[in-house]
């Protein structure tokens, strides 16, 4: 059994049939990490000490408690698991970059929200993993510490700015990892790299201790390697903290249960804005495929229109500099980390839009009137869910691009979040799917819900794939 290529519900399995051990898993990590990395670019940080210490204590845990072991699985679900971090998570006494020059010996002295769930639920944490600069991208090139490569092809992008994340998991360096997704970040590399990526509805998980983007749009999710594994990682991950204002006070749902569900009469939307001219003809025939196999599986597919979706792109690109803006304004070296000369060329970009955008004279032109568009768009997907259960729509408009493709074209660049940002806007949970392999580069379609619907989403997916 290889055991690098594991899911987490077989690892599970694995570690109470004594098949092999919490430190035999993390020894394969590291192996997989040592052997990938130095061109993957993948991790920034490996905690390759901490790591093997915990998965002793764990083995250890497991002996003790070996007579009542579903018990202890039920109440730690990720014991002795390696799971990867993306690096804008604060994680006490583990170096923090946000993949910037600016936070680079920065050492938090508390974890985030979500880093003390993933760890009060048994994972061990094997190391933070790269991103695009204070998540400003979507390829995984505007790292301060060089670019992560795509596992299929080393020439072309992961995606990002989750970048790292992705392909740890795409790679078999981890079980499962976390990030987050601002506009994208999490679905596009889960598309670009052939995995499951989750952005949850915006609340649904603690933002606490996660360094800032865009607080009305920086969502916590995670990627893995199948859907049940995905669907773990976020009951574990979800629910209120007093921390985070912006939390959700709804209970959280079984997700690995909820899933189980026949889908039989679902509705699924699909926009008619989201299947235009802009759309390569290679990804458009993967996801034909996808939705005659929904409809083979009893689905009832429903053309829709989303007609303020030709905004969403601008209205994202307003909103999100001007966040951005105020956000990084903390950063001035005189507290922690170093002053503003550190900034990458990206951030500059980022900030110098936004602060102009919410400068005297052209808050009301830009910002108000992004705003209220943001609200229409919001309206447009509350109208659809009254006609269909989810939306059914591609991740990208084109194939993983080549590194350095479009580094010179921002605008170009930009719009490869064109089919994402939507969700992000709006506050609704998107799930990244793989739908196959174009030339070996993978395309993913995604499923978008109403809000707080993620088990609607996870019930699609796992019958979906099931059935594939």
């Amino acid at each position: 059994m290889d055991l690098k290529e594991l899911t987490i519900q077989k690892t599970q399995t694995g570690l109470k049939n004594k098949s092999f051990s919490s430190v035999e898993l993390v020894k394969s990590s590291l192996e997989q990490i040592k052997k990938e990395n130095k061109d993957l670019n993948a991790f920034l940080t490996v905690c390759e000490k901490e790591a093997l210490d915990q998965a002793e204590k764990i083995d250890t845990k497991i002996q003790r408690y070996y007579k009542d072991i579903k018990t202890l699985f039920l109440e730690c679900p990720l014991l002795g698991m390696p799971v990867a971090i993306k690096d804008n998570f604060c994680t006490k006494d583990i170096k923090t970059t946000a993949g910037s020059k600016v936070l680079a010996d920065y050492s938090p002295v508390y974890d985030a929200t979500v880093v003390d769930k993933i760890k009060q639920a048994g994972a061990i944490i094997i190391g933070k993993t790269n991103l695009d600069a204070w998540a400003h991208g979507s390829s995984g090139e505007n790292s301060d510490f060089g670019p992560t490569k795509n596992p299929f092809d080393r020439n072309f992008v992961p995606g990002g700015s989750s970048s790292g994340s992705a392909v740890a998991v795409a790679s078999n360096m981890v079980l499962g990892a976390i990030g987050t997704d601002t506009g994208g970040s999490i679905r596009q590399p889960a598309s670009f790299c052939n995995i499951v990526g989750l952005k949850p509805t915006y609340g649904r998980v603690s933002r606490y201790g996660v360094i800032a983007m865009a607080s009305s749009l920086d969502t916590v999710g995670c990627f893995g390697k199948d859907v049940i594994d995905t669907a773990l990682l976020l009951k574990i991950m979800a629910g209120h903290d007093d921390y985070d204002a912006t939390t959700s006070i709804l209970s959280v749902p079984d997700y690995p249960e909820e899933m189980k569900k026949e889908i039989k009469d679902l509705k699924i939307g699909l926009p008619k804005e989201y299947f235009t001219s802009g759309l390569d003809k290679e990804i458009k025939e993967k996801i034909e495929k996808v939705i005659k196999n929904f409809e083979k599986m009893g689905a009832k597919i429903i053309e829709i229109s989303l007609p303020h979706t030709q905004y969403a792109l601008a209205v994202y690109y307003i909103i999100q500099p001007s966040e951005v803006s105020s956000n990084l304004a903390r950063y001035d070296g005189i507290r922690y980390g170093f002053d503003r000369s550190q900034f990458g060329d990206e951030a500059k970009r980022r900030i110098m839009l936004g602060t102009f955008t919410l400068s005297s004279g052209y808050y009301d032109a830009y910002y108000l009137k992004a705003m209220k568009v943001r609200t229409l768009i919001k309206k447009d997907f509350e109208e659809a869910f009254k006609k269909v259960d989810i939306l059914l729509t591609p991740v990208s408009p084109s194939l993983p691009f080549k590194i350095g493709e479009k580094t010179q074209d921002p605008l170009k660049m930009y719009l490869s979040d064109i089919f994402t940002v939507t969700a992000n806007l709006a506050g609704i949970p998107g799930l990244s799917l793989p739908a196959g392999l174009v030339d070996n580069l993978p395309v993913g379609f995604q499923l978008l819900g109403p809000q707080f619907s993620e088990e609607k989403l996870f019930q699609a997916a796992y019958q979906y794939k099931q059935n594939e």
